[in-house]
């Protein structure tokens, strides 16, 4: 008798377009386990959970040396999005599991979401929303996009796909990244400078960077105390990036305008000294990249990952952080 091969899916929420993908797993003979918690997996779900599974389609849940070790049968880890900070890829490649990103997927959705905070607080659509709903009718005057500067921290897709969007409203984009496309940067007129030069001179500061050891709190209180006092935070990349601490107290203390936050250190963010201020600051649950369109791509690449794996090929496209596993 063939052993059918298991799959289990960590994400618990999906647009109709993913669930039409995810179908095609059933359809090439795979059992699918899917998440009925309502919530992230933890640490001991995944150890109880993913013995016996070949494959895991993995959301936010924590991927440790501690879960690979108890899932000896699993072959490949299909991250479901581009951050893999979750997962612990070193670990991985020694267990023999692949790890495949879905890179392309859901960079024009989180940009839509990055531009949309720089707009909602450029135009204090917080303060304006508050007035009118509470009865009062008070006009006043407000910031705007139009030929401000916005610096980019991380010129990635998601990077670049806000560059562009600024661009369209002829504002000065200033980047700063580790290894930077000076090709794009040339094409498109960025500027490509210091993270001094850039937290100095930007009325918009947008994180796009990955969250690493050498990333985790760049953004603190001195960092926070060399932008503009009229300046805001955008975070749609990773909560870790920011000490949230020193944010509050900038926030609550007018050391800059605001903030547009999509991401925290921990989510759901219950405790975070974020909640709660009276600031221009807009939320978000860590939905950006969170539309039709992007899910029904990201779901398509997770199941081309683990049907390619499961054949003992590459998947198509430079989606693996560890091709030696495969090859």
């Amino acid at each position: 008798m063939t052993e059918i091969k298991k799959v289990l899916v960590g994400q618990y929420r999906f647009h109709p377009d993913a669930e039409a993908e995810l179908g095609r797993l059933e359809e090439a003979g795979f059992a699918v386990t899917y998440n009925q918690t309502g919530g992230r997996y933890s640490e001991d779900d995944l150890i109880e959970v993913l013995p016996g599974h070949m494959a895991a389609i993995a959301s936010g849940e924590p991927y440790s040396e501690r879960v690979l070790a108890a899932a000896p049968g699993l072959k490949v880890i299909a991250r479901w999005g581009v951050g893999y900070d979750s997962v612990d890829v070193a670990a991985a490649t020694r267990h023999g599991v692949a790890v495949a990103m879905a890179f392309g997927a859901n960079h024009d959705a989180v940009a839509d979401l990055a531009f949309a905070l720089m707009a909602g607080l450029a135009c204090e659509v917080p303060r304006y929303h508050d007035m009118v709903a509470g009865g009062a009718w008070n006009p006043d005057w407000h910031g705007s996009l139009w030929r401000s500067t916005v610096g980019l921290v991380g010129l990635g897709r998601i990077g670049r796909a806000v560059a562009r969007r600024c661009q369209g409203f002829e504002m000065r984009v200033l980047a700063h990244d580790a290894q930077p496309d000076t090709a794009f940067a040339e094409e498109t007129g960025i500027e490509l400078v210091s993270l001094d030069t850039l937290f100095a001179e930007s009325d918009f500061v947008s994180l796009h960077a990955p969250y690493t050891p050498e990333t985790e709190n760049l953004i603190d209180a001195r960092t926070l105390a060399s932008m503009k006092p009229t300046a805001y935070l955008i975070n749609t990349a990773r909560g870790g990036l920011v000490d949230e601490a020193a944010l509050s107290r900038a926030l609550t203390q007018g050391v800059i305008a605001g903030a547009g936050l999509d991401v925290f250190r921990d989510e759901p963010p219950a405790g975070s000294p974020l909640l709660g201020i009276d600031a221009n600051v807009l939320y978000a649950p860590h939905w950006g990249s969170q539309t039709g369109a992007a899910d029904g791509e990201t779901a398509r690449l997770c199941v081309d990952a683990i049907l390619a794996v499961s054949e003992g090929r590459s998947p198509a496209g430079d989606v693996l952080l560890n091709p030696e596993v495969v090859s």
